[in-house]
């Protein structure tokens, strides 16, 4: 039976490496992608060098300009992150189908028996590495062990541009010195029970029976019992059968404008639309998600009579789902449309349709030829260059 192996890939500081390959002049200084410090913006990603700082992801823009005030902060481009991350995604699955992207900027390939194809494993590893960066010209890191857990944690510590292979048969020793937070599951509150108990270290736990630490955890400390011994037999998962696309935006400042709802809930529909027939799809069913200052979060959905990759026809029935569960003057945090019950190859045949109906298909296909040749925002409805309204969308979701 072959040896299992299991690689993962994680693009270095994705969004600000693209920023400086987009920029050459903010190569090596402290940057920051995110929003506008004075408007309750976030840290998307952040250079190493800027990370020397202490500034993270999720970070207040605000209190990283305090760890380093001579930060460079850009707005994100995130049209521009999906159009390499699928680049990147495309590579991969040249190297082996068996791929589950679970990020924009990472993803787990399991490339057991690959060996026959590309070589040994740390050579397929090279080759991963050597292809992102002459065709995307981005950094990556790799982690390549027998499971998803080590492969991860692996990765992790090999950042950035690191390949760090762990031999089967040796994760429980590779793993023994790393602090117990470094296991998924272990989080601040259940790091802080396990140092109160004295195990400070992975090897630590793995020196605990499993019996014991079920007592004091439950069914999590039987699944810690075996992480720590670098144990995972969790598959990947490996879909061809897309759910939905969607595209979100949170806004900087909380929404309760109608115009500027509607500007960006049409702006969005078109998106998931180009997005369904790049794609060859069509989809039934239209869903919106609002989310409110204080979190709470509610989706609402609606089955069209028939199928569609059309950005009118997806905004007219998410426009009337957010009339229905939306207050005049209700301040929004977070707008967003998808598309659901999707089929492929669901092209339009032009003739079973009204002569409107054809102009806007054939009008839509010509928008998607430009846009793919010359960027998404080659070609813009009036109604989307509002002043105020030129932040960049949350990244797309599948």
């Amino acid at each position: 039976m072959a040896q299992r192996w299991i690689i993962h890939v994680d693009l270095d500081a994705f969004f600000a490496s693209v920023e400086e390959l987009l920029q050459p002049a903010l190569r090596g200084k402290p940057l920051i992608v995110g929003g506008n410090p004075n408007e309750r913006g976030v840290v998307s990603s952040a250079s190493y060098a800027a990370r020397a700082y202490g500034v993270r992801s999720a970070m207040p823009v605000a209190q990283a300009l305090r760890l380093c005030p001579q930060a460079i902060v850009v707005p994100p481009r995130h049209g521009e992150y999906s159009r390499r991350s699928r680049a990147v995604m495309d590579i991969l699955r040249e190297i082996t189908p068996a791929v589950e992207q679970i990020s924009i900027d990472e993803a787990f390939l399991d490339v057991t028996g690959c060996e026959r194809l590309w070589g040994p494993v740390r050579e397929i590893g090279e080759l991963i590495q050597r292809r992102v960066m002459d065709e995307q010209r981005l950094p990556v890191s790799l982690g390549i062990a027998t499971n998803r857990l080590v492969a991860k944690i692996a990765c992790d510590l090999g950042k950035p541009k690191g390949l760090v292979l762990v031999e089967p048969g040796t994760e429980a020793a590779f793993l023994a010195p790393l602090p117990i937070e470094r296991l998924w599951g272990v989080g601040q509150v259940t790091g802080g029970k396990l140092r109160k108990m004295g195990i400070a270290t992975i090897g630590d736990l793995a020196g605990w029976p499993e019996a014991q630490l079920a007592r004091v955890l439950g069914e999590q400390g039987r699944g810690l019992a075996l992480a720590a011994r670098g144990v995972d037999e969790s598959p990947l998962h490996i879909s061809r059968d897309q759910r939905s696309i969607s595209q979100e935006r949170t806004f900087v400042r909380d929404v309760a404008d109608e115009e500027t709802l509607q500007r960006v809930l049409s702006r969005m529909s078109e998106r998931v639309a180009a997005r369904l027939r790049e794609r060859h799809l069509v989809g039934q069913t239209v869903r919106i998600k609002l989310r409110y200052p204080d979190f709470t979060t509610i989706t609402r959905q609606v089955t069209m009579p028939q199928p569609t990759d059309q950005g009118q026809l997806i905004y007219d029935q998410a426009w009337k789902l957010l009339g229905r569960n939306w207050h005049a003057g209700e301040a929004v945090r977070l707008l967003g449309v998808a598309v659901s019950g999707l089929l492929s190859e669901g092209g339009y045949q032009l003739g079973l349709f009204d002569q409107q109906d054809q102009r806007r298909i054939r009008l839509n296909r010509t928008l998607d030829d430009i846009r793919s040749r010359f960027g998404d925002d080659a070609i813009q409805r009036a109604s989307w260059l509002e002043a105020g309204d030129d932040v960049d969308d949350d990244p797309p979701k599948d």
